[in-house]
């Protein structure tokens, strides 16, 4: 196992769920994109560079932009609103509305806003940091409050909008990240129909500096002899090499584990359900495990990289297009900065009406 601070839990290999008591079903999901899109071509007016270097090195060919009314708390609204919706729940019915997010509107936090416009006011909501990861890990949270008997009903929100944190004019980084929300309703349920069979959590400190949004170190001087810190931070940076070779490394490792642990053979996988990063990561998962390309989700092509929002959005779009059906097996795992990374054994359950 590699250095840093490990978390798991899995389910007996029978398959029941985690807990003995109450299990976590996955019964709804929304999501909400900016409207302007930037190509590929676009971004090549600004920096140097070209649909086919992109394209080749990552397999993005497109990402959206959020307008100048569309900030991050109005996305991740719309995008649960649409989950409640298609959980055919009512606001005033959900317990907790977790916000994974590394980009809020407001540094004391963003999900308060969120549960005021969808006028949920019987929730507790509070954000989510860990980057990439950041959905994955709040999913799992979510899970443990439906588990405790504490939550009933719950909306993980995974939202990001690093365009106001890339330096556009760096090309290394700025083709990479695009903006964007999604949202997932889950709720308590009878252990054996759990839709969480599984997961992993790890992280390692020491190398943080692989990919990082950091403060800018500027101070403002207040008395003789007397500064305080300016607020700030400074553009995304990313050593690509290393936080790649991390991905390809860990992100097989980490599913083979909880794999192994739940009594689960990767031919029983409806779906490869991966942070949507790098299609090469994707592609080298997918061969690891001996999946077919059409059974590994991507939708890289057309969004980037939404950092927290990438795996509920291409849940979405793969459960309102048919591909992922009531009863569908995912393995998911998230990855990114901190470094932090996690998979989780998932079954989708869709809503229960």
């Amino acid at each position: 196992m590699p250095p840093g601070v490990s978390l798991s839990i899995t389910a007996p290999t029978s398959g029941s769920a985690i807990s003995p008591g109450l299990g976590l079903a996955l019964v709804g999901c929304g999501s909400a994109m900016p409207s302007t899109s930037l190509s590929n071509s676009d971004l090549s007016r600004r920096v140097e560079t070209s649909d086919d270097w992109i394209r080749s090195r990552t397999g993005i060919g497109a990402r959206r932009v959020a307008g100048a009314d569309e900030s991050l708390t109005v996305l991740a609204s719309r995008a649960a609103r649409t989950a409640l919706d298609h959980a055919g729940w009512n606001p005033a019915d959900v317990d907790l509305i977790l916000l994974a997010t590394s980009s809020p509107d407001d540094l004391f936090g963003t999900a308060p806003r969120i549960q005021a416009a969808l006028g949920a006011t019987g929730a507790v909501a509070f954000d989510l940091t860990a980057a990439c990861s950041g959905f994955l890990f709040a999913l799992i949270t979510a899970g443990q409050y439906v588990a405790s008997g504490a939550v009933r009903r719950a909306l993980v929100i995974g939202a990001d909008q690093l365009s106001r944190w890339v330096d556009w004019d760096d090309r290394r980084t700025c083709v990479l990240f695009g903006d964007g929300a999604a949202a997932v309703a889950v709720q308590a349920c009878p252990a054996e129909e759990s839709g969480l069979l599984g997961f992993r959590m790890r992280s390692d400190g020491s190398r943080h500096a692989c990919l990082t949004l950091a403060q800018t170190e500027g101070r403002e001087p207040l008395l003789d002899g007397i500064s305080a810190q300016k607020g700030g931070f400074a553009p995304i940076q990313m050593n690509g090499q290393e936080v790649y070779k991390f991905a390809v490394r860990e992100v097989p490792q980490i599913l083979a584990d909880l794999l192994e642990h739940t009594n689960t053979q990767a031919g029983q996988l409806d779906w490869l359900l991966l942070h949507q990063a790098n299609q090469r990561i994707l592609d080298a998962v997918a061969e690891r495990f001996a999946m077919a390309p059409e059974r590994v989700l991507s939708n890289l092509a057309h969004y980037g990289n939404t950092s927290a929002a990438t795996i509920p959005l291409m849940l979405d779009e793969a459960v309102r297009d048919g591909r992922v059906r009531p009863g569908h097996l995912l393995a998911s795992s998230g990855f990114g900065a901190g470094l932090s990374w996690g998979a989780a054994l998932l079954r989708w359950s869709g809503p229960r009406r």
